[in-house]
């Protein structure tokens, strides 16, 4: 007889409580970057991936009331990169970086949970 209610996927959380909103992310141009990202995380902490080939692209839950944010850094090679940000598969934001560890950061908004909501 398992727990009621309570999904154990062995790291102990049971993420189901959050709710969350798809969120895509990707970068696309030519040279090397380093990418950060919210992804799922109560805490908000970002994921940083590094030395990313491009095209790259991510779709992940945010936590509803958090922003969702992907930043890029070029590595001292340069060249051009372009971040863009989707929720739900509307595009909001996108941005552009330039030469050598040039960065760009593009960020959205989520609605924060509301008693009820959907």
């Amino acid at each position: 007889m398992g727990g009621l209610g309570t999904s154990d996927a062995g790291d102990g959380k049971a993420e189901s409580d959050t709710p969350t909103a798809a969120v895509t992310y990707e970068v696309t141009g030519e040279g090397r970057v380093e990418v950060s990202y919210l992804a799922r995380s109560e805490e908000g902490k970002a994921t940083v991936d590094k030395d990313v080939e491009l095209p790259w692209k991510k779709t992940v839950e945010v936590p509803l009331g958090k922003a969702p944010v992907v930043s890029i850094v070029l590595d001292g090679k340069g060249g051009q990169a372009r971040c863009a940000l989707a929720i739900k598969g509307r595009h909001v934001q996108s941005a552009t970086a330039s030469g050598t560890y040039g960065r760009a950061t593009c960020m959205g908004e989520l609605p924060t949970p509301a008693a009820g909501a959907q």
